[in-house]
């Protein structure tokens, strides 16, 4: 059993610091708001990934693979909100001369990017399936993946802000900024492909 556990542990890791749409947005935040005011969105995205996950493993994961139409309506409106906030990161010039630079997103917006996020409803199945020895119930098994997912989210989201925020230090220029914006933007949009293979 404590091999399985470190398995969970080191595949929730894995998932969480791997490039994606989630990484993509806290490394932008970092770059545009630095860490700390970044806090709310690091907050909202390790609390979806963790509620997720444990509805997930609770019991709504059976119906997410039942009912076809549900996967496609996520593809969709996951899809569309992705391209949004791209484009949202893509407009954004240096943190003083931008109209949306008091307005870091929030932990809402964290929250409904992973319950939108078809990539985020496989991990979490998968991980139900994988560890479901961990526990011989699913309400167990839902506190279990939700506390480890939560927190490596957390530990992997934190690092990619603060790579945002060391990022932004070498940005001296308007025509840079809006570089570097731009190119996040454009990798969180390329993070949707996966979504539809």
């Amino acid at each position: 059993m404590p091999d399985l556990f470190m398995s969970l542990i080191t595949f929730a890791l894995i998932a969480t610091i791997s490039p994606g749409g989630a990484t993509t947005l806290a490394t932008a935040s970092g770059v545009q708001f630095g860490l700390v005011r970044s806090i709310p969105l690091i907050c909202g995205i390790a609390f979806g990934l963790a509620s997720l996950n444990g509805a997930v493993s609770g019991g709504l994961g059976g119906l997410i693979k039942t009912f076809p139409q549900i996967q496609l309506a996520l593809k969709i409106f996951g899809s569309a909100y992705l391209l949004w906030l791209a484009w949202t990161i893509g407009q954004q010039g240096a943190p003083k001369s931008s109209g949306n630079a008091d307005t870091p997103i929030g932990f809402m917006k964290g929250l409904l990017l992973l319950w939108l996020n078809p990539k985020g409803w496989t991990m979490a199945v998968s991980a139900a399936a994988a560890f479901a020895s961990l526990s011989d119930s699913p309400q167990r098994l839902a506190i279990l993946l939700g506390a480890v997912f939560g927190s490596a989210a957390l530990l992997s989201l934190t690092l990619w802000c603060i790579g945002g925020q060391w990022l932004s230090l070498f940005l001296k220029t308007e025509k840079q900024w809006r570089y570097v914006n731009i190119a996040l933007g454009l990798l969180l949009a390329i993070s949707i492909i996966p979504m539809w293979r």
